[in-house]
């Protein structure tokens, strides 16, 4: 009945229609919901969805609890978008629904309207759900709603978070109230051999601070802990720091998020690489992510030498590395024949990736 409410044939629709109307209640409606949300999206589909909204307004509170647990992610945000219509969740269950649930609009939605709606009586769960939560949005949530509930010293509690948001959101906190966290950052961060020193204060010292400040950095390359050699390499590109040969080390660091963060600092001086170098750090001995950081840098030399890697990886075992040097490798065969380009090593080239590619 609910799939004819949107058949072409408007005696048909007509029929069905009224009969929908007539039937569905509250029970209906939380059963049929998945169906209908689909059929919303076709064409006529807006009658059966206009009314499943209109009864599931006047439907019970009960009545609401199976869309608000469905495991269809478009009824969850149609349960959690008329509950918050209707006020029927506290503050304390909508940040619980903004700590637990994995859809990225219920958790946004949930988490500022349980700001809107926290009173200090409720506020330590609230805080709780929000601060103990893994999904960021409801962290950074919880950190904002530190300065209006007059807890802001507890900002400095995630000046380290893992997560860019939220250690902004403290940032932001704390300056409201007068505290400059950069100091913070440049106390944490002063001893390199520090196990406790958490990642997200090297990044985040990058985040507020300033060139003089990579002195502090230069030093946590070394550090024991991967997540902190990462983020310091991340904290000096963003500080526009970089030296070739001290970063150009951190390419043979066994960790392959230290060996990412270099490649990316490093791809604007990539020319500053001997293309021979990085050409052998393509062999099939080395691990994947120094392969891949080899690649990517050599792509950065420029087109020639990019040709000259992905003629060398069609071969390869590897199939991620071969998926992106086929591609490489055709373009060239088309370009260069319309360019009219006819050196011998660039001519070669083309004759070995044409026989690898046919």
């Amino acid at each position: 009945m609910a799939v004819r409410c949107a058949d072409w044939a408007e005696p048909v629709r007509a029929r069905a229609r009224e009969q929908l109307s007539a039937e569905l209640d509250a029970a209906a409606a939380v059963r049929l919901a998945p169906l209908i949300l689909r059929l919303g999206g076709r064409r006529r589909g807006g009658f059966a969805l206009g009314l499943l909204r209109d009864v599931l307004r006047r439907a019970p509170r009960e009545r609401m609890s199976p869309l608000l647990a469905s495991g269809d992610r478009a009824v969850r945000r149609l349960g959690y978008g008329l509950a918050l219509e209707r006020g029927l969740l506290s503050a304390v269950e909508l940040a619980r629904a903004a700590a637990r649930d994995d859809d990225t609009v219920v958790r946004a939605r949930c988490a500022d309207a349980a700001l809107a709606a926290v009173t200090r009586d409720d506020a330590p769960q609230v805080l709780d759900a929000l601060l103990g939560a893994r999904n960021p949005h409801a962290r950074s949530a919880g950190v904002t709603a530190l300065r209006r509930l007059d807890q802001a010293d507890r900002a400095v509690d995630f000046l380290a978070d893992r997560a860019a948001l939220v250690r902004a959101c403290a940032r932001y906190v704390l300056r409201q109230q007068g505290t400059d966290p950069l100091p913070w950052y440049r106390t944490r961060c002063a001893d390199p051999a520090d196990p406790a020193l958490p990642p997200g204060a090297a990044i985040g010292l990058a985040e507020c601070g300033r060139r003089a400040d990579a002195a502090l950095l230069w030093p946590l390359l070394d550090h024991p802990a991967p997540g902190v050699r990462a983020r310091a390499a991340a904290g000096l590109r963003a500080l526009g720091v970089t030296d070739v040969q001290r970063m150009r080390r951190l390419l043979d660091d066994p960790a392959p998020g230290v060996v990412r963060e270099a490649t990316l600092a490093l791809l604007p001086s990539a020319d500053a690489l001997p293309v021979r170098w990085l050409l052998r750090r393509l062999d099939p001995a080395r691990p994947p992510w120094e392969r891949l950081s080899a690649w990517r840098l050599l792509g950065a030399h420029g087109e020639d030498v990019r040709l000259r890697a992905a003629v060398a990886l069609l071969g390869d075992p590897g199939e991620p590395l071969r998926a992106r040097a086929l591609p490489v490798v055709r373009g060239a065969l088309r370009w260069g024949a319309v360019r009219g380009r006819s050196e011998p090593a660039f001519a070669e080239l083309l004759a070995r990736g044409r026989a690898l590619v046919e």
